[in-house]
């Protein structure tokens, strides 16, 4: 297994110590159809060298692809959905609640609210979710507005307002989630939504998932923002990603440490998944300004050899003045080479074996 490299982003110390060596399949969306990168084998057991301070970003695999329609008909950033398709994929419960499902006709929220990215594209691909948005309205309006458009973005629950915020990053080409409302000392409070927490019962954790759930529409799907009791517990995390894969939604672990409960539960149910250990807020990793962990990630993605399949990665930050600017600046500079694509983070996703059937159970999403 390949090495870190050195002078990568450091995990923050309240996420975990030791390795994460991510590796995750490209996922590409098109404009009439879904190109799902698959692989048969279980990934390669990550590095538990406590020592090893510096992460190192995923490591993609040689995989045999869908059929992709042709670069032409990449015209528009998401799909365009009849009004009907988009309320086939809402339930509304006795109690009121607006959730996610898969549609009568087949349509999954993952897939259906995915941003598209040209598949023909460089194959060494970076990505970037800005996470933790909305508790500072002033950040995450700027967030919307001035970052690049294939930059992803995770939203808190208890946003004010959250349906508005939501549509209008999407008018403006960003891909959006949710953050997962985990017990997390460090992590920012949630207004008006009780966390999943590991001393609650299944059915109350339940309840407040999709409680979580219901409080937007045109998501992706949640991002675990890292490691905790209820992330690695299988009897915990068990009920909660059967429930987010049975309603079409993905899942994103922030994470340095080896496989997880969720990530073998996602395998398990069959939904899309990604994972990075790649933090690049310098507040957060500790090392590095944002611009030259911005300009590592590329650099790694770059260098493909012969003997290797080509890499892709995506980093995280939270929302930050600096970080914005610097991401600005440094999406103009990648911009003037085309050795490496900048795409969204579902271009970071894998779909396993169960993942895979429902996906070819409904054979119009995967169409050109």
């Amino acid at each position: 297994m390949a090495t870190a490299p050195e002078h990568r982003p450091r995990l923050p110390a309240f996420l975990s110590n030791g390795v994460f060596q991510a590796y995750a399949l490209v996922l590409g969306l098109t404009l009439a159809g879904l190109a799902v990168v698959y692989v048969e084998h279980e990934p390669a057991p990550r590095s538990q060298n406590p020592d090893s301070a510096f992460l190192g970003p995923a490591h993609a695999r040689q995989a045999g692809s869908l059929k992709l329609p042709p670069p032409a008909q990449l015209k528009v950033d998401f799909r365009q959905l009849p009004a009907g398709e988009r309320e086939g994929m809402v339930e509304v419960t006795a109690d009121g609640l607006r959730l996610p499902k898969i549609s009568g006709t087949g349509w999954i929220p993952w897939i259906a609210y995915a941003r598209r990215f040209d598949p023909n594209g460089p194959a060494a691909r970076v990505g970037l979710l800005m996470l933790n948005l909305g508790a500072d309205e002033t950040l995450m309006s700027r967030a919307i507005e001035e970052l690049p458009p294939e930059v992803s973005l995770a939203f808190l629950g208890g946003t004010a307002d959250l349906p508005r915020w939501l549509q209008l990053a999407r008018e403006r080409g960003h891909e959006c989630y949710l953050m997962l409302p985990v017990e997390d000392p460090a992590g920012p409070a949630e207004r008006g939504i009780r966390p999943i927490e590991s001393v609650a019962d299944a059915a109350e954790n339940l309840r407040r998932l999709r409680i979580a759930m219901a409080r937007g529409e045109g998501y992706v799907g949640f991002v675990v923002p890292g490691p905790s009791v209820v992330s690695q517990s299988d009897l915990i995390a068990r009920p909660l990603v059967k429930e987010i894969a049975d309603r079409g939604l993905s899942l994103i672990e922030i994470s340095p440490n080896g496989v997880s409960a969720m990530y073998r539960l996602t395998v398990e149910f069959g939904t899309g998944y990604a994972r990075s250990s790649t933090v690049l807020d310098y507040k957060l990793a500790g090392q590095g300004s944002i611009d030259s962990n911005l300009e590592r990630l590329v650099d790694w993605v770059s260098d493909s050899r012969a003997d290797k399949a080509a890499r892709h990665d995506f980093g995280v930050l939270q929302p930050d003045n600096a970080a914005i600017d610097a991401i600005v600046a440094w999406r103009k500079r990648l911009a003037r080479q085309n050795a490496v694509a900048m795409v969204p983070i579902i271009g970071h996703f894998e779909c396993r074996d169960a993942c895979m059937a429902r996906l070819r159970a409904q054979p119009a999403q995967l169409k050109p």
